[in-house]
């Protein structure tokens, strides 16, 4: 795939604000699903046609059984007839699982029968390479998923995410320099697994905050020694005052969730981040 942007995405004449619609994205989705699947990115595992007859993948012999046990859905396959009538929700579902069974072809051989007409031009492989097969969708699924809403990514890991704010994204990434992998660096990512998620609602969002706030609790003795009292009442009165915590008549609930959650845990994030390395960096002082 050319990676580049033409000439109506570079000037966003394809809508008002550069961004597509639910329908766009989905006709842009099948044509690259169409395009995978013709380079034989589901062969391992779904199988394919062929003018010897249908060639069997992993599942294919039980298949919508296997997608009803794992997306607990029915009726989302074959992507090019059910793809219309796909809510966000099972589009976002679908794209997971297709994450999870794309697998590069890397030996083979190419059949050119054409004896029944249609003919079977393609490369029949034998072996595959499911890493490299994930990371070439995630590339290609990517360059369209960002400019669907507010921007979403298939992440590492195949799951749909949010796409961070634009300058910020480096905070989901930067290692937490920890070694307490019980009470700091697994909770931090915890809790930006859920802020992130595709379908992540405002409870969510509200419970991801919450949980940053607890470990900033935890290492409130660091805040306590590098920042002075003011900032420190500031940083968790944020938590407080704005319903996250606790629930009382004085707090303000009347505000735009959506960017002011988005404020919060961002600013709760890069605190923990910078009195995290402060701290460290006190420490390493004094071995020396």
């Amino acid at each position: 795939m050319i990676k580049r942007e033409y000439y109506s995405v570079r000037t966003e004449k394809l809508g008002s604000d550069g961004k597509i619609d639910f329908e766009m994205v989905k006709k842009l989705f099948l044509s690259n699903y169409n395009i995978l699947e013709k380079e034989g990115y589901f062969q391992k595992y779904f199988g394919f046609e062929c003018s010897d007859g249908f060639q069997r993948g992993q599942i294919s012999e039980h298949f919508d059984d296997y997608v009803f046990l794992n997306i607990r859905k029915e009726n989302l396959f074959p992507v090019e007839t059910k793809l219309k009538d796909y809510t966000e929700e099972d589009f976002f579902d679908v794209l997971e699982f297709l994450y999870d069974h794309c697998s590069k072809g890397l030996e083979g051989n190419y059949h050119d029968d054409n004896s029944w007409g249609g003919g079977c031009y393609r490369f029949h492989y034998q072996s595959y390479d499911d890493l490299e097969g994930q990371k070439h969708l995630r590339e290609t699924m990517n360059t369209i998923l960002g400019d669907y809403k507010d921007g979403f990514e298939i992440s590492e890991n195949g799951e749909v995410l949010i796409l961070s704010d634009n300058g910020l994204s480096n905070l989901f990434e930067a290692e937490i320099p920890t070694d307490d992998t019980v009470n700091i660096s697994n909770k931090i990512k915890a809790a930006i697994l859920k802020f992130r998620k595709a379908k992540s609602t405002l409870d969510d969002r509200k419970e991801a905050i919450r949980e940053l706030a607890d470990v900033l609790e935890f290492v409130r003795p660091d805040i306590k020694k590098y920042l002075d009292k003011n900032d420190e009442n500031d940083i968790f009165n944020i938590a407080n005052r704005f319903g996250i915590r606790h629930h009382n008549i004085d707090q303000k609930n009347n505000y735009d969730k959506p960017i002011w959650y988005s404020w919060i845990f961002y600013y709760y994030l890069a605190t923990l981040h910078a009195v995290i390395r402060i701290s460290n960096r006190a420490e390493s002082k004094k071995v020396k």
